[in-house]
Parts: C-alpha cells; structure tokens; sequence
C-alpha cells in the first residue's frame, strides 16, 4: 500500500474508531526497524503500555494468550516481540475493515 493508501486507511479507520489497529501496526514496523538493544527495550515498554496492557489508551483487541505471550517477550525485547499481536491486528484488519474500507467511498475514490 502506498502513502496515499495508508493515509486514506487510516483516515478510514479514524471514522470507524479502531485507529489503534493501524497505529499499533506501524508502531511495530517502526520498532522491528530499530536496531539499538536499549531503544528496543524502551519502544517496546512504550508499545505494550501504550496498546497491550489492560486499559491502555489505544488498547488493541486481541486475546489473552497474545497478551500473555507478548508481555513474556518483554522480558528479553527482541524484534519479534510483538510478532503475535502484529499478525493478529493484521489479519483482523484484513478480514474486517479493510473489507469495509473497499467499499467506502473514500476507497472508491481514491482508485479513479
């Protein structure tokens, strides 16, 4: 997906409300690219309070066990970290609202 793309998904996700899907996925993109142990480690703390733990502002929805073995992979951060989650926010955007983000007329607009 190109910039135009992703800004569009995103706008669209913004009127749905569930914006944190995105946003939680570059996050992790962002952090897979981080190559200092110790920036990591501080995105990764940044990532888990911001969208995994238990009424984090921009709270993801995924199960338990991604939760419990995400914050397991806390304890030694590495770039797969946050692995689970991300195939599970992608794989809900994909069956769910990039489903619906097609149909919109934003979508439909922006591939004239």
């Amino acid at each position: 997906m190109n910039s135009y793309g992703l800004a569009a998904f995103k706008a669209f996700l913004q009127s749905e409300h569930s914006e944190e899907n995105i946003e939680f996925w570059m996050a992790c993109e962002d952090y897979k690219a981080t190559k200092s142990p110790l920036k990591l480690a501080v995105k990764a703390k940044k990532i888990y309070e911001d969208f995994i733990e238990k009424e984090a502002p921009k709270e993801i929805n995924v199960d338990h066990y991604t939760k419990d073995i995400t914050m397991k992979s806390l304890i030694e951060p590495s770039t797969a970290t946050f692995e689970l989650a991300q195939k599970r926010v992608l794989s809900l955007m994909e069956k769910d609202s990039f489903y619906r983000f097609q149909k919109s007329e934003l979508y439909l607009e922006l591939i004239k």
